[in-house]
């Protein structure tokens, strides 16, 4: 079986759009994402409507929590006070513009999901089984990274929220971050997702995916987003 995780859209519609094209085209058995629709950029409502559209299961991310809940922090770990700064207009200016329907859909996102998949136990989070605002990097230790898996009782941890994709193996346990469709930050603007085939052995597959990152860089440009988060979505860095 074919499993699409897509995660932090951060209100990249035509990123979005465009992933959900390609995983059309891979023939998956089914999608699911781990969490932050909203954020950053200037289509929170566009983003939320086109998951109710396609009715893919999502778990709640912290800045789904922080703009759900009206929270004056979304529970992000700022590199410096620049970067904060710019943050809090970023929560600012998502409550402002996100429906009051949308607001709804949010708070009703579960922390996880649990499925089955091919005798394989899939957990999926946004942080991590602890915080969803964790950040599972791939400096985590195979030790915790163990420890982790073994408190969450599945074969395969999958979480977002680091924005930086990678895998871990271990032994018979997998860790996989599946980074970020809407946000890189692996130094490439082009939206990525990662695509798992379980059959007896697992494989993920990390796809980039090209999309007019220019149109979404001059939409932010355009809002009252600060200008600084169009240069990340041009260079794919932070």
């Amino acid at each position: 079986m074919k499993v699409a995780i897509i995660s932090d859209i951060h209100a990249n519609v035509i990123a979005l759009k465009a992933v959900l094209k390609d995983i059309e085209e891979q023939q998956v058995d089914s999608i699911y994402c781990v969490g932050d629709l909203v954020g950053y950029a200037p289509f929170p409502n566009e983003v939320i409507d086109l998951i109710k559209e396609k009715n893919i299961p999502t778990v709640m991310g912290n800045y789904d929590d922080g703009i759900a809940y009206q929270r004056f922090i979304c529970g992000c770990d700022y590199k410096d006070a620049e970067a904060e700064a710019l943050g809090y207009q970023s929560i600012a200016w998502t409550k402002r513009h996100t429906s009051e329907e949308s607001k709804e859909f949010l708070r009703n996102l579960p922390k996880e999901i649990q499925v089955n998949i091919a005798g394989k136990r899939l957990l999926l989070v946004h942080g991590s089984p602890n915080r969803l605002n964790e950040y599972v990097t791939e400096e985590i230790s195979e030790d915790y990274a163990s420890e982790l898996i073994t408190l969450a009782g599945t074969d395969i941890l999958i979480c977002g929220h680091t924005h930086l994709p990678f895998t871990m193996v271990l032994k018979d346990k997998l860790l996989i971050n599946v980074g970020s469709v809407g946000k890189p930050k692996h130094g490439d603007p082009h939206a990525l997702y990662a695509l798992i085939s379980v059959e007896r052995d697992v494989k993920v597959d990390f796809r980039k995916v090209p999309y007019d990152y220019e149109a979404m860089a001059m939409a932010i440009e355009a809002s009252e987003l600060p200008n600084e988060f169009a240069q990340i979505i041009r260079t794919g860095k932070y």
